[in-house]
């Protein structure tokens, strides 16, 4: 199984586990980070504020300071010349040893059959009676706009190509070139596509509302949101805020915990239910419980997706009639880090990579992912189109806004893709084989009417 976001060959075998950690490892980070004390200031920030700086500042950020850091395959790989799993995995390790790159996106390494697949699919849900607009969020190397463009040159009526607009909303500068490098490849896409270099959950970068179709496309886009901590010290303490700070060593980072006031970690634990299962347990129950987490106490952490759900607010705010379709990762492998959604903290040094045991130790040069409950994702589309507040009415008959759909990756390329051409001469298919932990998100409006 491909276990991994980094798609690193020595880590195919390895089988999910939650590693035994000491708890009091993550009060603190084992050594300062040069880095990570500049993102801290005098005032301690939230965790979602201290990950963003470590992946997007616009010096020292993953992101904004590597354009390495996502990879380009100079030709496409020619599954059918490969002898299998073994030939596959040796031509894997082999463009890893010879680039300086990271990671390559599935998007990437399935060239053009992903992108195709994703094309597809929008073109049997889309109303092709107007215009087809697609935004793409953190569109990486360009590779999955071009082959979305280039399959709906090659496949749908002229006039749909003739009139679609492809928009890549990117943060990072020197991604934004690659990719109108990448999809300028074929000179006719250019006048149809477009990049803005902005933050996407950034509500003023957009303007005005549109009320047309389009579609929204996030392809490894949610692991990469910034993600908010709460904390607990035992089963029924209330949850706390954990925010970073410096310690008087100027040099060393630690957590500070504080009541729950953040609006958006607020609605994110609203929406999660977090406290419902606590409130609708007997009293007789809560007073064995207080006593059990005295005798054995045991802290809880939680990491919430306060950057996906800032995202979708400002989403479907602005494009109410959106289409979505969303890839990412459903669980990580050899997770260090403490608490429930808890993130990867990769580096990669001297051509190999390696975890960190503390997000506290990111500085620029690590990777900061996160796995994606896909059954939160529902719900938070949901709240953000408006219908699950409406369910806390309880006199409110209105149905759902959304249909929506989770498809195992092997699921979604069977039905939209073209499996047989990433398919090996002993029909092995990685594709299909290995991504188990990755899922395919659609959800688009219930009624889909211009």
């Amino acid at each position: 199984m491909m276990l991994c976001r980094a798609l690193r060959p020595k880590n195919l075998p390895l089988l999910f586990h939650k590693p035994k950690v000491n708890p009091c490892e993550f009060w603190a980070a084992p050594f300062g980070s040069l880095f990570s004390t500049h993102i801290v200031g005098d005032k301690p920030i939230l965790v979602r504020d201290f990950i963003n700086s470590a992946l997007y500042d616009p010096k020292h950020g993953y992101f904004s300071q590597r354009s390495k850091s996502v990879g380009v395959l100079p030709r496409a790989i020619k599954f059918n010349q490969l002898e299998g799993r073994k030939g596959y995995m040796k031509y894997l390790d082999k463009i890893y040893k010879e680039s300086e790159v990271s990671w390559f996106t599935p998007v990437e390494i399935f060239k053009p059959w992903y992108a195709h697949g994703i094309a597809e699919a929008i073109m049997r849900t889309a109303n092709l009676s107007v215009p087809l607009k697609i935004y793409e969020i953190g569109g990486g190397s360009g590779t999955c706009a071009k082959g979305i463009m280039d399959y709906i040159m090659l496949n749908a009526p002229p006039r749909v190509y003739n009139n679609m607009t492809y928009i890549s909303v990117e943060v990072s500068p020197s991604l934004a070139e690659i990719q109108r490098e990448t999809v300028g490849e074929v000179r006719s896409h250019l006048s149809k596509f477009r990049v803005e270099c902005r933050d996407a959950t950034d509500r003023s970068g957009w303007g005005d509302a549109e009320q047309q179709p389009c579609w929204v496309i996030m392809l490894e886009v949610l692991d990469n949101l910034p993600h908010d901590l709460i904390y607990s010290e035992n089963q029924v303490s209330p949850w706390m805020e954990v925010w970073v700070e410096k310690l008087q060593d100027r040099e060393t980072l630690s957590e500070l915990y504080k009541p729950l006031q953040d609006s958006l970690i607020k609605r994110c634990v609203e929406i999660i239910d977090l406290d419902k299962k606590h409130d609708s347990q007997s009293s007789a129950i809560l007073k064995a419980k207080s006593v059990w987490s005295k005798v054995f106490p045991k802290p809880q952490r939680c990491w919430l997706p306060t950057g996906c759900l800032k995202l979708l607010e400002v989403l479907h705010e602005v494009l109410p009639k959106m289409s979505l379709i969303a890839s990412d990762f459903s669980y990580l492998p050899d997770v260090r880090i403490l608490g429930e959604r808890a993130p990867l903290v990769s580096t990669k040094k001297d051509g190999s990579s390696s975890d960190y045991n503390s997000y506290l130790d990111a500085r620029g040069d690590a990777d900061i992912f996160f796995p994606t409950e896909f059954w939160l994702l529902e719900r938070i589309d949901h709240y953000c189109s408006g219908w699950l507040k409406l369910q806390k009415d309880m006199s409110s008959k209105e149905g759902k806004k959304r249909r929506t759909i989770t498809l195992d990756t092997s699921s979604f390329m069977d039905e939209f893709g073209l499996p047989s051409k990433t398919r090996t001469k002993d029909g092995y298919n990685p594709l299909l084989d290995d991504f188990k932990n990755t899922k395919f998100y659609l959800s688009v409006p219930t009624h889909n009417t211009v």
